[in-house]
């Protein structure tokens, strides 16, 4: 269990920095033939390996396999090739900016990159060091090369912080056009609270059919008795039949058509007749509504202002980002 997690994670860390990917110990493994790398791209005095691009691209060309297929799927997987190239691209200008930090001085003390291993021992390990180790070993890294690799990835996101200013005002302006934008994104939906008592055709009644059946725990409700009570002595929802057929409240998008029409037209209290639906009896109650809504600017307004903020930020580090790429001799080879 904890050397999956490790596996996991490493795999992660691994791959988003664009290193080879664990593969487990090389004594362990088949022969292979061996593949000729290539060049994917140059940044300046340093190139990506097609073999990074291809570690890196592995994890999500699973979950594309998994959805998309022909034409499709090589466009997606031509769309993600590029967005993992231009990362890795990213990431290697990050660090030749952060070389010439360190002409002036500037470093990642020992402790911060110890801390995150130290870290990452006490979550995947349970605080374990030898079976943290013995791990690394079993993939063929040594402790050396990882502390490398974690210090690589405390520089990127040290640096991608720096430049993510904070000193931004936003004005009652900008937050009220942002509001009338994205109305929707602040709406909730018609909902009613039901419960429902559901009979299948099929199993066995005594004394009539199931229609019957229904057709009188709907007389005794409409009677005084209690829609919950019945719902727990007849209905033959197991998921829903000992709370008395409760469902909660719901959308139109919980139920199908038939049933979602039936729901959102009855008044809060009202209950529906017998319901027959390719021989399954349903009795709706709906006990309240809400109708839709959208939230005022009041409630909503911090919510906004953090996101301005975040974009803002965003938008100073990806400036950033840009005259890094100007100044830089780029060439992408495949």
């Amino acid at each position: 269990m904890m050397r999956f997690a490790l596996t996991a994670t490493f795999i992660f860390l691994c791959t988003a920095l664009g290193y080879s990917q664990f593969t487990g110990p090389q004594q362990q493994q088949p022969r292979q033939p061996q593949v000729v790398d290539g060049v994917a791209a140059v940044v300046n005095n340093e190139v990506i390996t097609i073999s990074q691009v291809r570690d890196a691209l592995q994890g999500r060309e699973r979950t594309l396999r998994d959805v998309y297929s022909g034409a499709e799927l090589e466009r997606k997987m031509t769309e993600i090739r590029n967005s993992i190239l231009k990362e890795l691209i990213d990431r290697q200008l990050i660090l030749q900016e952060f070389k010439k930090l360190q002409e002036k001085g500037a470093n990642i003390p020992e402790y911060a990159i110890d801390n995150k291993i130290q870290e990452i021992i006490r979550n995947d390990f349970a605080g374990d060091r030898t079976a943290f180790v013995r791990t690394l070993q079993a993939q063929g890294y040594t402790l050396t090369r990882f502390k490398e690799i974690q210090r690589d990835i405390i520089i990127v996101q040290a640096m991608r912080q720096s430049k993510m200013s904070d000193s931004f005002v936003i004005s009652p302006i900008q937050i009220q056009n942002f509001y009338e934008k994205n109305k929707s994104t602040y709406s909730t939906p018609e909902q009613v609270k039901l419960r429902m008592i559901i009979l299948r055709e099929g199993d066995d009644v005594v004394g009539g059919s199931k229609k019957q059946t229904a057709q009188e725990i709907r007389q005794k409700i409409a009677d005084g008795a209690e829609f919950d009570r019945m719902a727990q002595m007849y209905s033959e929802d197991e998921t829903t039949q000992e709370a008395g057929g409760d469902w909660g409240w719901i959308e139109r998008n919980t139920l199908n058509e038939d049933l979602t029409r039936i729901a959102f037209n009855l008044k809060a209290g009202e209950i529906s007749p017998v319901v027959e639906l390719q021989g399954t009896y349903y009795i709706l109650q709906v006990e309240a509504r809400k109708n839709a809504q959208i939230k005022p600017i009041s409630e909503v307004r911090e919510q906004i202002e953090r996101d301005l903020v975040q974009q803002e930020r965003q938008k100073s580090q990806d400036r950033w980002l840009n005259s890094l790429r100007q100044k830089a001799y780029i060439k992408i080879l495949t």
